[in-house]
Formats: structure tokens, C-alpha cells, sequence
């Protein structure tokens, strides 16, 4: 029970995720540069949490890993927009931005670890079966 409820909470923390980018995505101006940056940040930022869905339900340990890693670069691509947000500045709400990235770099480090954790995991069932 307890790992479904961490596994419901990371679902949550992607989407208030998703919810954060919104909102920095409507604190920006409404210059090119800032709708460029910020539509490719909308596409990257809500990503993670429609990945996450597909990664439980995946079909084996590679398809898990692999949904993961697609959260992974995603997160990586929505960094990188808000750090450009962020130093241009393209909003009104530096530090709306600054506290998404914030978020953005603690995901970044559960996913890597979790994607870690499932390749040692697979590693040791392969193991397993070999005796």
C-alpha cells in the first residue's frame, strides 16, 4: 500500500507540475521570443506527467524504463526553457520561474534515480533467474 501511495504523489507533484508551467507560461510577455520559448516549455513541462500515467501501466521492465527516460528528457528540455525564461527575462514572475525550475531540478534527480533503481532492479531478477 504504501508504494502506491509514493507512486499517487509523484502523479501529483507532475501534475501541480504541469500546473506551474502553466502559470509561468501565462506570466510571460507576449514578445515572439517569450510565446517561442514558452510553447515549446508548455509542450516539455505537462509531458512528464502524461508519461509518468503511461510508465505504470507499463508492459515490462524495458517498456518502464524507457517511459521514465522519456519523463527524464522531457524534464531536462523544461529546464532548460525556464533557465532561458529565467535569464532573458521573458516574464513578469522571475521568481514563479525560478521556483518551477527549482522543481524541475529535484524531479529531474527523483527520475534519475528511479530509473536507476528499475535498471538494478532488472538486473537482479535476470540474476535471480539465472540460478
Amino acid at each position: 500500500m504504501e508504494n502506491r501511495v509514493k507512486k499517487f504523489d509523484l502523479e501529483e507533484r507532475l501534475i501541480d507540475f504541469a500546473l506551474a508551467i502553466i502559470e509561468v507560461y501565462e506570466s510571460l510577455y507576449s514578445s515572439f521570443p517569450a510565446k517561442h520559448v514558452g510553447g515549446q516549455m508548455m509542450r516539455s513541462g505537462s509531458s512528464p506527467a502524461f508519461n509518468y500515467g503511461e510508465a505504470q501501466v507499463a508492459e515490462s521492465p524495458d517498456d518502464f524504463i524507457h517511459k521514465m527516460k522519456i519523463c527524464l528528457k522531457e524534464l531536462n528540455e523544461t529546464k532548460v526553457a525556464l533557465k532561458i525564461v529565467i535569464k532573458k527575462p521573458l516574464t513578469r514572475n522571475v521568481k514563479l520561474a525560478e521556483d518551477t525550475c527549482k522543481e524541475c531540478t529535484e524531479l529531474i534527480s527523483i527520475f534519475a534515480k528511479s530509473i536507476q533503481t528499475a535498471k538494478n532492479n532488472k538486473i537482479t531478477i535476470k540474476a535471480r533467474n539465472k540460478h
